[in-house]
């Protein structure tokens, strides 16, 4: 059986070879470990391996995990929420999480930035774009999307870092990467806005290494660090 830490060298081996292929620093790719209904166990052991970036998909599962990982003493964890957030769900996020991937209108991002305690300092976030117009997905139209970031960039208490894609899956590689190259021109086109955005949060296990070709800043790994759920 693989260890975990096989698996996130494995991973981690992945985003290395990919950005040489592409022509990266493998630096400039972040991994976000995807611990979503794995046990706060499996976090520590992940933590033990170096690993210090987590996604939460479902809120009070991730604020459980975040109160159970500061008491087994799991210290420098940044923990980013990365599932959908309704309205009555905002003040958990806004008082535990340190990133949210997942800002789709300008509501909820009102509602977090009221809610962020100052001295948690700025939560981090980035807008979801529904890049390819998946029934199905959430996220902001990307014709819409450079008015929200104007606005979600205004409001106190957030730093707007960039923008978040799921798209739905590609039938090959040269779709998946075309697709997360619109993602990456959508950012290009707000960064010239004069946006100050650093973070492309796009790719996940299957996909990761399309997204790192178009120029993904964050991937997003679940099931290839702590098996199939």
């Amino acid at each position: 059986m693989t260890s975990l830490q096989e698996k996130f060298d494995l991973v981690r081996q992945r985003i290395a070879l990919q950005c040489q292929r592409s022509g990266r620093d493998p630096a400039s790719v972040a991994l976000l470990a995807v611990s979503k209904t794995f046990p706060s166990g499996a976090v520590a052991q992940a933590w033990a391996a170096g690993q210090r970036a987590f996604g939460e998909n479902y809120i009070q599962e991730g604020v459980d995990k975040i109160l159970a990982c500061r008491a087994l003493g799991c210290e420098g964890i940044q923990w980013h929420c990365i599932g959908p957030i309704q309205s009555n769900k905002t003040r958990p996020v806004a008082t535990h999480f340190d990133w949210v991937h997942t800002v789709d209108r300008l509501k909820i991002a009102q509602r977090l930035s009221e809610q962020r305690p100052p001295e948690m300092g700025l939560l981090q976030v980035c807008i979801q774009v529904n890049i390819d117009g998946g029934a199905n997905k959430a996220g902001v139209a990307p014709a819409d999307a450079l008015a929200l970031a104007r606005q979600v960039a205004a409001l106190p208490g957030l730093r707007l870092r960039g923008l978040m894609a799921i798209p739905e899956p590609a039938p090959d590689y040269a779709a998946a990467v075309a697709v997360h190259q619109a993602a990456k021109a959508l950012w290009d086109a707000l960064r010239a806005d004069g946006l100050d955005l650093d973070t492309l949060s796009l790719g996940m296990s299957a996909d990761l290494e399309a997204a790192i070709a178009a120029g993904s800043t964050l991937v997003r790994v679940g099931s290839a660090l702590f098996g199939d759920r």
